[in-house]
């Protein structure tokens, strides 16, 4: 009889290092819908400045920063957990690697909630609901957000502002700049030439008529 075929079974590490490929593909997929979203953000902003909103415009954007942020970390702890279960002991690790999975599931599905485009339209609304999302979004904002990442995001708005400024520029119409016939230029200077003739000759006929007459 043959020797029975040994089946390889699939340690905790194995599972490890699958959930982690698995949330990685998830949030590689979730990134193109989510582009969505952050294209209509920075849309948005440029409406809202254009209307000469300005706060709203700045709490677009640092929204669309925010989301950005959540999914680059997001992903870069993953890769980087990926990497430590394949290089060092997983038992050494397990309970870090456990951790950050359990989080990265928390930031997919906040992402996933947040990540709506009639959420983006509220931004710009007036209503009152409206207005109570804004401070919610704001307020979440600032726990979550330093002084660099505001001042990147201020960078952002001032870089939108100039490009909405060159925009109005080149859409106001120039007036046109036609260049006179040679020959209306030659007439014109012929003109020119011939009334300063004719006022040098009056200049020098003056004198001569408040010279008095001889007896």
């Amino acid at each position: 009889m043959g020797s029975a075929q040994s089946k390889h079974k699939i340690t905790a590490q194995d599972k490890a290092i699958l959930d982690m490929k698995v949330q990685r593909d998830k949030l590689k997929q979730f990134q193109k819908k989510v582009e969505v979203v952050l294209n209509r953000e920075d849309s948005l902003a440029r409406e809202l400045l254009q209307k000469g909103d300005k706060s709203r415009a700045l709490l677009a954007l640092r929204r669309r920063k925010y989301q950005q942020q959540m999914i680059n970390k997001t992903d870069m702890q993953l890769f980087n957990l990926q990497n430590l279960v394949e290089q060092i002991e997983f038992s050494l690790v397990q309970k870090d690697v456990l951790f950050g999975l359990e989080q990265g599931n928390k930031v997919l599905s906040q992402l996933n909630s947040e990540m709506r485009i009639e959420d983006v339209e509220r931004l710009a609304d007036n209503t009152a609901e409206a207005i109570a999302f804004q401070k919610e979004v704001s307020n979440i904002l600032n726990a979550n957000m330093s002084a660099e990442d505001d001042e990147a995001v201020l960078e952002d708005l001032a870089k939108l502002e100039r490009e909405e400024i060159d925009k109005l520029q080149l859409d106001i119409p120039q007036a046109p700049q036609h260049a006179m016939p040679k020959h209306d230029v030659a007439e014109a200077n012929r003109s020119n030439t011939l009334g300063n003739l004719e006022q040098n000759s009056e200049e020098e006929e003056e004198p001569r008529r408040n010279e008095p007459l001889l007896a």
